[in-house]
């Protein structure tokens, strides 16, 4: 008896034509014209010089982005260290059901609804000292708080201004992660007598670990891009303390004009975060893994 094969039909794969389409224009021609103006000197409209890698190795050798790339370091691992168990305790507090867990989504979710350069003028207003509350907070404390002319204050304010816009990004990832836990699991730790900090070591934790993952990698790639609050909070300042590689690139390309050296400098940053991505990336794999052998 003879089995009839039925060709598969392929002709679905016509319908990611645009998609492809559309991630060709807007992310593989402006990468191939990066890539073309790093290799060039532009000397003028359609005079252009190859130089190779120069412009690489002149931004290497550039001690302010050396300075720039060590301040976006310490402000994104700040930025995980902080954001990423305080969102985790947050989904922890957070009520599992019923109206009351609406009500705090939507208040939690607020921050994330308010615009990048809004969010930089309204911590603007929140930390002068004549009629910011933070600001006037701190005054009265008898602190000479001054976030525009004290280069770590300002440091401390772009970070705790993040903590606050992003935060809830980490909570209400976390947060479904912990819905998505079957009862079954609580059921058994409650007849098994383990304490809360069991049940979050050896049930909540390793169950969210996925959520976490992209939590990390999400608040990491973000942080390390970040522009328009600082720049709306301290335009950069005071001094460079704020001016983090993205605003770095930023003059460059703008402010100087310095078109080979930028595409130069916008490839290593790229390329810098992809490394770093996948870095912890497979850190967290690996701990992940031996978690697992652990357990058994």
């Amino acid at each position: 008896m003879s089995v009839v094969v039925k060709p598969v039909n392929q002709k679905a794969w016509w319908l990611i034509v645009p998609v492809i389409l559309c991630v060709a224009f807007s992310a593989i021609i402006p990468l191939m014209t990066v890539v073309n103006y790093s290799v060039q000197d532009i000397i003028g409209p359609g005079r252009a010089v190859f130089v190779g890698t120069e412009w690489f190795a002149e931004i290497m050798r550039n001690e302010d982005l050396l300075s720039a790339l060590l301040r976006q370091l310490m402000f994104s691992m700040a930025v995980l260290l902080i954001e990423i168990p305080l969102g985790v305790l947050l989904a922890l507090s957070m009520p599992e059901r019923g109206w009351r867990a609406s009500a705090v989504l939507v208040i939690v979710a607020l921050s994330l609804l308010i615009p990048w350069n809004v969010v930089g003028t309204i911590w603007q207003i929140f930390g002068r000292t004549d009629i910011g509350l933070l600001g006037n907070l701190l005054v009265g404390l008898g602190l000479d708080y001054s976030y525009s002319g004290n280069p770590v204050q300002a440091w401390l304010t772009v970070l705790l201004m993040d903590v606050w816009h992003w935060t809830p990004l980490v909570a209400l990832l976390a947060y479904a992660g912990l819905r998505a836990i079957p009862e079954a699991y609580y059921q058994a730790a409650s007849i098994d007598g383990a304490s809360k900090w069991a049940v979050f070591r050896y049930i909540q934790l390793p169950k969210m670990r996925g959520v976490l993952m992209i939590a990390v990698l999400l608040r990491f790639m973000d942080s390390f891009m970040i522009y328009t609050e600082p720049f709306v909070l301290t335009g950069g300042g005071p001094g460079s303390s704020t001016t983090f590689l993205s605003q770095f690139l930023t003059q460059m390309a703008v402010g100087q004009f310095d078109v080979g050296p930028a595409a130069a400098f916008s490839l290593i940053y790229f390329l810098i975060i992809l490394l770093f991505c996948f870095l912890l990336y497979n850190w967290m794999m690996r701990v992940g893994t031996q978690d697992k052998g652990g357990e058994r």
